[in-house]
């Protein structure tokens, strides 16, 4: 079992990890140092017990913030699975009835005699246009 010396707070301490957790635990220790670093910036020099209870707890206060936070993300993750399940299972939508207006045919047949009578003209000035001033 390989030994790692880590160092927290500016001590060094000798710890024990199985093979290949070397990195795990240096990066660990690494997190805890920086804790522990703050309380030595605002506390000055403390007792090594003291400082290593507090930088533990401050890490524990972040990593529980973070789980609570993972459990909200989490949750919001859940509705939105569901609603998107919903969606899935719901079908497509009914399609939209949309009535188009008929023309009555009163109108359709005015609006052709208009339109004929519209071409007599017409073709009444051409012809008097084509035959030239009387």
């Amino acid at each position: 079992m390989p030994e790692v010396t880590i160092s927290i707070g500016g001590r060094p301490f000798q710890v024990a990890c199985q093979e290949g957790e070397e990195s795990y635990l240096q990066a660990a220790a690494k997190m805890l140092d920086d804790e522990a670093q703050v309380l030595a910036d605002q506390a000055g020099r403390m007792p090594e017990a003291r400082m290593l209870l507090m930088a533990g707890l401050m890490l524990a206060d972040k990593t529980a913030s973070v789980e609570d936070r993972v459990a909200e993300v989490e949750a919001t993750l859940a509705e939105r699975e569901a609603e998107l399940e919903g969606l899935r299972t719901m079908g497509a939508p009914e399609p939209e009835r949309i009535e188009v207006p008929v023309v009555p045919e009163a109108v359709t047949e005015t609006l052709a005699e208009l339109a004929a009578r519209a071409e007599a003209l017409a073709a009444e000035v051409e012809e008097k246009t084509a035959q030239g001033p009387n």
